[in-house]
């Protein structure tokens, strides 16, 4: 892949950083800021585009394989995120896996010690085949379901069922999604050698 202003960095580049774990074939752009890299698991085969921040944050975050974080693509992971294979997080997506009080009973905001905090922290999960429209928030504990699309600039506060089409502030589930991409996904696998799921 050419690239005009930045390179991206490989899975050996990962590697000598001190990922937990890196994949082969995994791309990550060398604006992209990742935090507490030993808390940070990528499969292969993954690429992470320019000014994304994935931030463990003392939990941890574990990309499958086949995984495209977009330009601007956020993982706060203080509960723990999991994104499955093939997921694609658009562009502008904001994933939570931890939330400040906001009823005023407590104090927020990172520069407050966290006794003087109540911190909602939840294990966020994104299902295989799973897409996140551009601009959507995903909160804490808000599971994006297997096969689940989510569209541009939904909010997505609570787990979801699989392969349903979801969009809107709170996102509510509009119908069904189809899975023939589940065969392509197969095929796809076997071309590469790999066994179809």
């Amino acid at each position: 892949m050419k690239v005009l202003g930045g390179r991206y960095l490989t899975s050996a580049d990962l590697r000598a950083a001190g990922l937990a774990e890196v994949g082969n074939g995994v791309l990550v752009h060398e604006t992209a800021q990742l935090v507490d890299l030993d808390r940070i698991s990528i499969g292969d085969n993954c690429r992470i585009d320019g000014f994304c921040v994935v931030s463990a944050a003392g939990g941890a975050i574990a990309l499958g394989s086949h995984i495209h974080l977009a330009t601007g693509a956020c993982l706060f992971g203080s509960g723990g995120i999991r994104i499955a294979d093939f997921a694609n997080i658009s562009g502008g997506v904001r994933v939570y896996s931890v939330s400040d009080d906001y009823s005023g009973a407590t104090m927020s905001n990172p520069m407050v010690p966290e006794r003087y905090k109540a911190l909602d922290r939840q294990q966020t999960d994104i299902g295989e085949h799973a897409i996140v429209g551009s601009g959507s928030v995903v909160l804490p504990g808000a599971t994006i379901a297997q096969g689940v699309a989510v569209g541009a600039l939904s909010l997505v506060t609570k787990p979801t069922e699989p392969w349903t089409i979801y969009a809107g502030q709170p996102a509510k589930a509009l119908k069904p999604r189809r899975r023939d991409l589940l065969q392509l996904a197969d095929r796809f696998l076997a071309e590469r050698g790999q066994n179809p799921t």
